[in-house]
């Protein structure tokens, strides 16, 4: 049975010179949680991993597992285990010997007897498959089979935190697809408190409870995919989450005469607001696009200096039209790219200087240079500021 550890960071902070490659982290990491570090390269989630497990140490700040301060605890008294991008197997080792590795440089430590290891390395082997391998040297095993050893071997210590540095990057694009459910099913089976290190947002979003999306030393955001994906914090969130990611269309919030528009049901909630409503703030946008906005939503925003903004849409969250088309968030347009993809199909439409990428589902038939009408679901939209980024609505 595996013990459980919570982990967590407060205001960590790792310099290089002059370089701050982590600044002023916090992070919370329950018991039992898979929980992922996101963000593109550079952005600091190796250098966090590597100071929760002690190859490196903070300049500032404090990291705990089990409400432990472990700043200054050596990785092997960290009670940790972590897999490498590259595996780290021993070639001049079997299997058996790699997995064995662990336990053996600390047999008299852990007070193991030799049969007790035995025992531990067929145990894990055979709950990840891997009996038949024990005989073989890595030299001899597939990618699968080798990021298979190396999680052998980190749990064959039954540690209270499992850290993972992009285990699934050196494999092909079907075996990443078929370690993810696998991964997944292991760390729910084990229950171990898991940190999973990855640029690639869909591994993220398919496999972790929580994610930290981290950019430029920080993290931009703690929450779960879900979350991550409706809510962003910031335009960087919006972007990076989500394949294609969401579409930002420059705006900008103006006073003009009152109007009276009534809005759909199925739109009521978003930015519109609900009923009947009178208004006299508009999103005006490139293209002719001009949006309504909900009275209270509009005075706030202009009353906070907000006035330009973008409209984030996500590209399933538009409809594509041959026929013309009339209502609120109406747009004509011409379509630049197809992009079929056998399931579905990707637009690009160009909006001004913007480029929308729009989802559609497979069998509708665009071409090049067709005049369509785009309807954006306005219930769903959101509001970013254009001085800093962040969410407003």
């Amino acid at each position: 049975m595996l013990t459980l550890a919570r982990v967590r960071l407060e205001k960590v902070v790792k310099k290089y010179g002059k370089v701050v490659a982590v600044d002023h982290v916090d992070l919370d990491i329950k018991d039992g949680e898979f929980f992922s570090l996101l963000g593109p390269s550079g952005c600091g989630k190796t250098t966090t991993l590597r100071l929760i497990a002690g190859l490196e140490f903070p300049d500032e700040g404090f990291i705990y597992i089990d409400d432990r301060v472990v700043n200054d605890v050596h990785p092997k008294d960290r009670d940790i285990a972590m897999v490498f991008q590259n595996y780290a197997l021993y070639p001049h080792m079997t299997v058996f010997e790699n997995i064995a590795f662990p336990l053996e440089t600390r047999r008299r430590v852990l007070n193991l007897s030799k049969d007790e290891i035995r025992k531990r390395v067929l145990e894990t082997a055979r709950f990840l498959g891997i009996e038949e391998l024990l005989d073989r040297y890595p030299s001899q095993l597939s990618g699968g089979q080798q990021q298979r050893v190396a999680l052998a071997r980190a749990l064959v210590r039954k540690p209270k935190v499992w850290l993972l540095d992009e285990p699934l990057s050196n494999l092909d694009a079907k075996l990443r697809v078929l370690m993810r459910s696998e991964l997944k099913r292991l760390q729910k089976q084990l229950g171990i408190t898991t940190i999973y290190v990855t640029h690639d947002q869909v591994e993220a979003m398919g496999m972790a409870d929580r994610i930290a999306v981290m950019n430029k030393g920080r993290v931009a955001q703690v929450g779960t995919p879900e979350e991550l994906y409706s809510r962003p914090a910031d335009i960087f969130v919006a972007t990076f989450i989500g394949s294609p990611p969401m579409n930002l269309i420059q705006c900008t919030i103006v006073e003009k005469q009152p109007l009276e528009y009534i809005v759909p049901p199925e739109l009521e909630g978003g930015i519109l607001g609900s009923g009947r409503v009178s208004t006299s703030t508009v999103l005006e946008c490139r293209e002719g696009l001009n949006i309504p906005l909900d009275p209270s939503l509009g005075s706030r925003l202009l009353g906070e200096g907000e006035s330009e903004v973008y409209l984030g849409v996500r590209p399933e969250d538009t409809l594509v039209f041959k026929e013309a088309r009339q209502g609120l968030g109406v747009l004509k347009t011409r379509v630049e790219v197809v992009e079929p993809l056998g399931s579905e199909t990707i637009l690009n439409i160009k909006m001004g200087e913007d480029l929308l990428k729009i989802r559609q589902p497979a069998g509708l038939v665009f071409q090049p240079g067709e005049e369509v009408y785009l309807e954006f679901n306005l219930r769903k939209a959101l509001l970013f500021s254009r001085k800093n980024g962040r969410l407003l609505a």
